[in-house]
């Protein structure tokens, strides 16, 4: 793949063909450029600098399909990718968008049903026990909206790092403890009624999709999203294997990719789903994703944080969303204004991110 820097605009007349980001000609270009106030943008990257020069990372600024501002570290490249964490959600999200239509079309395997009131339990084969017979009324809904019962965050649950000699999925399922002593057999509440940010929650949407699409999350996604839109270099760990369950992609953290190959597709998703002509993502499923889920957290949709009520992120548009993990791992998008805000690094955990989205807002209006 070409490095940005060697590929002018009439070598890249579409956005929509394979790798690279349009820039800005400045004498073809005049519109864009006037939506942006550079000196703005600069401010508030050198702000960033400041503070977080010494850590590895990188930023891109995408606004109407043309790259306006990118930033890199000392030592970190274009082409630099890093381990997103939780944004990893909002691509298994897409994947089960994307499972849910193919139910629809009846091009499933063996032409199963799926949609979001389906029972995340009854497609597992009779090997896999139940830990709690409520766990039968959990919906792949629920396991999307965090919504499930299964316990997370709330109850000191973090990842599905399982004690030596156990699985990571038997541990999400309940079998076993994870390394903290912590287990997930019992639910903190009937399925729909307590919103808990749940990685074993999320974890459940790996192997259930090998059962129902008999086929690895990982592998399906880059021949339906990624080969299309020139995502050429992410990967994706995978858990489990071996005497344990899996090995099956790892649906909550995991995923490897650049700040440019991620903001390919926040900016499918800013598109509502459509790369050039084609519609790579159902639009009904990006509308309905990066909307509220559920009203436990009018903040959460289905793996999407949301800013519906302009809650999220105050005096910003009520039509952003985004992608988050940690170590302040993030991609924006802002439809309504046709921007795209990438920052992927390996820290900090934690920084005042509202003061950055905001002064990037006010520089491209």
């Amino acid at each position: 793949m070409k490095s940005i820097s060697t590929i002018k605009n009439n070598y890249l007349p579409k956005l929509e063909s394979l790798g690279g980001w349009r820039l800005i000609d400045k004498k073809v270009d005049i519109e864009i450029e006037n939506q942006i106030n550079f000196d703005q943008l600069n401010t508030a990257i050198h702000q960033y600098k400041r503070f977080f020069e010494n850590e590895a990372s990188s930023i891109v600024i995408i606004k109407d399909g043309y790259l306006v501002k990118e930033y890199c570290s000392f030592m970190t490249l274009p082409g630099s990718r890093f381990d997103v964490w939780s944004c990893t959600k909002s691509f298994t999200g897409i994947a089960w968008g994307l499972l849910f239509e193919e139910s629809k079309n009846g091009t499933l395997p063996d032409n199963i049903k799926v949609d979001l009131d389906s029972y995340a339990y009854s497609f597992l084969p009779d090997s896999f026990k139940i830990t709690d017979k409520r766990k039968e009324k959990i919906t792949i809904g629920h396991l999307l909206s965090m919504t499930s019962g299964i316990p997370g965050e709330s109850q000191l649950v973090f990842g599905i790092s399982p004690q030596e000699n156990h699985g990571p999925f038997e541990h999400a399922l309940g079998y076993k403890e994870n390394r903290y002593g912590y287990k997930t057999d019992k639910l903190i509440s009937e399925p729909g009624f307590v919103w808990d940010y749940s990685d074993p929650a999320i974890a459940h949407l790996s192997f259930l999709f090998k059962i129902i699409m008999k086929r690895e999350m990982h592998e399906y996604m880059q021949e339906k999203v990624f080969d299309k839109i020139g995502i050429e270099n992410a990967s994706w760990d995978v858990h489990g294997g071996g005497q344990f369950i899996g090995p099956h992609t790892s649906a909550h953290v995991g995923l490897h990719i650049s700040a440019r190959e991620l903001a390919r597709f926040g900016y499918l998703l800013m598109k509502n789903g459509k790369w050039g002509d084609d519609e790579i993502i159902p639009s009904s499923w990006v509308e309905k994703a990066t909307r509220p889920s559920q009203t436990l957290n009018p903040e959460y949709g289905f793996t999407f944080w949301v800013n519906s009520h302009g809650t999220r992120w105050p005096d910003l548009p009520k039509d952003m969303f985004s992608l988050e993990g940690y170590n302040s791992n993030r991609c924006y998008v802002i439809p309504s204004k046709g921007v795209v805000v990438v920052r992927v690094g390996s820290g900090p955990n934690q920084w005042n991110e509202q003061v950055f989205i905001n002064q990037i807002f006010k520089a491209i209006n």
